[in-house]
């Protein structure tokens, strides 16, 4: 257990660094810094080094089962394999919160190492607002969530992994997820300090334009990852259901999303520096709501870590400070953003970003209020109400169609004035085409509404400009293209999976028959084995087509050791055109399953057009393309 004193040391040593780095910043910025002599540079170094120390202690008492530590009892169990040993370092709330100060520490070190280009001041205070965060989580971490607290006397066995939680991409998706989540840290703490200074310009535009593509290239990857996780783990077949905790990533993302296209504004013309102010503040303060309700046990979801109000307590006030400490210094600064009131003309590339910038609000708005309400109706009235996909579905999609429009024009536009959108009556016949072209999509199938009528013309609109656009000559920007091809993609791909999927879902016997369309779905046998810390029933179908091709499916019940839990695991036949996904469940005491069926035409494009956009962003980042 030498490793428990090791971590729980370190992890207060580098709440003491917090202090003297703070201290040292502040000296320095008041020209004191001959009182204390030691290096900036290497106080931010130890301080990450020593939380890094933390997280291998953690690492090796979960690698060595030592069920000494609270932590790796309640998470672990010799039985489990040595990756999700791994893994389960991040899969509970004490670990999760010591992954998160590895990553916020290691970012701030970073900050300081890559911006010497930057001012002396604007370093110090941005350094000053990071340390303000970094103590109030190490602090978090010490007095309420600590990771190395003991147990007596120490157990034989510990309790094992929530079995949802052992899965390989939900093993790497908390630390992708989280450096999206954490680095909003840096572009809070340096738009404050931009703001303080009074160089909100076009030169810190291009230094901040570098993180805000980190963080939304990691938390689109940490979004995409979760997705796939839930698509194939929960046995329902979708991807996305509206979860809070899922509401809760996608929030930032938006905000991310607005934020980037508002900072190229902001670098190229000087123009909306306020906005791009109040979305770098927004973005990381959804981010720390984020962390709130997972944490503080008010949410009911299969993601969230913790149950506890005082730790939730703690989170709340603490984001209050945060936003209340940013306001402040808005509002006291605020009359230095003077380049804010640059104006620009209604048919320009500033003037589409910002109306598409209201849109990406408004969805924010829609999710936040969706997610948030249920929450204060329960405290106030003590009703309980869900808020499911019928609410977001209806307030988002009417907006989602001028939003598709003005995203398939804007990229054409030029800045300050243009002069000529191309030829209009070639956009409007084109629009015409695309109408024309979904209305046979959507006749074929019978089903022709007029929201999904509309909808689908304005995404094959996007979509055949994006590709349009990538064919003409002498377009540079490929990292838009590529970004919006990907959304057109992902849109188009989730609108048609909605239309055609199909499917059916009944009790079953081994012998029995099913009837689906011109499917006939067989259920052969059941086969037992054993995996490394549990036992796996395997149902075998054989699945025939209209083809008169038979395919054989193998979805598994597991009957987990520790903890004794049961889950059912899909088995998937993917291809280019659509995915085949049968899960099953034990009922009436094993003789019977309950066995779904389902078609998802285009299931894998909503992946790929995902990785589409996260390659855009990359390619944007390297090339650092205008």
């Amino acid at each position: 257990m030498i490793f428990n004193y090791i971590g729980n040391y370190s992890t207060i040593i580098s709440l003491f660094l917090s202090l003297a780095i703070f201290l040292r910043s502040f000296l320095k910025l008041k020209n004191f810094d001959q009182l204390i002599k030691i290096d900036l540079k290497k106080l931010i170094f130890f301080q990450f080094f020593f939380i890094f120390v933390s997280f291998i202690s953690l690492l090796i008492l979960f690698l060595n089962s030592e069920f000494g530590n609270i932590t790796v009892y309640n998470n672990s169990h010799t039985t489990k394999p040595l990756f999700y040993k791994v893994s389960g370092l991040w899969g509970n709330h004490e670990g999760s919160l010591l992954l998160w100060l590895l990553i916020l520490t290691l970012t701030n070190f970073l900050y300081f190492s890559l911006s010497l280009s930057r001012t002396t001041k604007e370093r110090l205070f941005t350094v000053i607002f990071q340390q303000i965060i970094i103590f109030g989580f190490i602090v978090f971490l010490i007095f309420t969530s600590n990771p190395f607290n003991e147990i007596f006397p120490i157990p034989k066995e510990g309790l094992g992994l929530n079995p949802i939680l052992q899965d390989p991409i939900l093993a790497i998706h908390p630390p992708i997820l989280y450096l999206g989540y954490v680095s909003t840290s840096i572009i809070f703490s340096s738009s404050l300090s931009s703001l303080i200074l009074g160089n909100v310009n076009s030169d810190w535009a291009s230094h901040i334009k570098n993180w805000i593509l980190c963080s939304w290239i990691f938390l689109t990857g940490g979004i995409l990852l979760g997705s796939i996780w839930a698509y194939y783990e929960l046995g329902w077949g979708g991807f996305w259901f509206w979860d809070p905790v899922e509401n809760i990533s996608l929030m930032p993302w938006i905000s991310l999303t607005a934020l980037l296209h508002c900072i190229l504004v902001l670098e190229k013309r000087s123009s909306l520096a306020s906005w791009s102010i109040i979305l770098c503040i927004s973005t990381f303060t959804l981010s720390v709501c984020g962390t709130f309700l997972v944490r503080s046990g008010i949410l009911n979801s299969v993601h969230t870590f913790a149950n506890d109000p005082e730790r939730g307590l703690y989170i709340l006030f603490f984001l209050f400070f945060i936003i209340f400490l940013s306001l402040v210094i808005y509002f006291f600064y605020e009359e230095k953003l003077s380049i804010s009131n640059k104006s620009f003309g209604l048919i320009t590339k500033e003037s589409h970003i910002l109306i598409n910038n209201w849109f990406l609000m408004y969805f924010l708005s829609v999710i936040l209020i969706g997610t948030i309400y249920p929450i204060f109706l329960e405290v106030i009235s003590n009703q309980r109400i869900s808020v499911g996909p019928p609410f977001f579905n209806k307030l988002i999609i009417p907006f989602l169609i001028p939003f598709l429009i003005f995203m398939s024009l804007g990229p054409n536009l030029g800045w300050i004035k243009s002069k000529k959108i191309e030829k209009k009556l070639t956009l409007i016949v084109f629009f015409i085409v695309n109408l024309f072209l979904s209305f046979f999509i959507l006749k074929s199938i019978g089903d022709v509404k007029l929201f999904t009528l509309l909808l689908l013309t304005a995404n094959l609109y996007l979509f055949f400009i994006t590709i349009k656009d990538f064919l003409k000559k002498g377009y540079k920007n490929y990292s838009q293209i590529i970004s919006h091809f990907g959304f057109s993609l992902l849109i188009l791909s989730i609108i048609l999976n909605a239309i055609f999927s199909k499917e059916i879902i009944a009790n079953l016997k081994v012998g029995e028959e099913l009837g689906f369309e011109n499917n006939k779905i067989t259920f052969q046998r059941i086969e037992t084995s054993t995996g490394p810390n549990f036992e796996k029933i395997v149902g075998v179908f054989i699945i025939h087509d209209q083809k008169g091709e038979s395919n054989k499916f193998m979805p598994e019940i597991r009957i987990y050791n520790k903890p004794e839990v049961i889950t059912s695991e899909a088995f998937i036949k993917t291809s280019i055109f659509k995915d085949r996904f049968l899960v099953i469940n034990p009922i009436k005491d094993k003789t019977y399953f309950n066995v779904r069926y389902q078609e998802k035409p285009l299931m894998i494009w909503i992946w790929i057009s995902t990785l589409l956009i996260m390659l855009g962003g990359c390619i944007k980042f390297l090339k650092n393309e205008k």
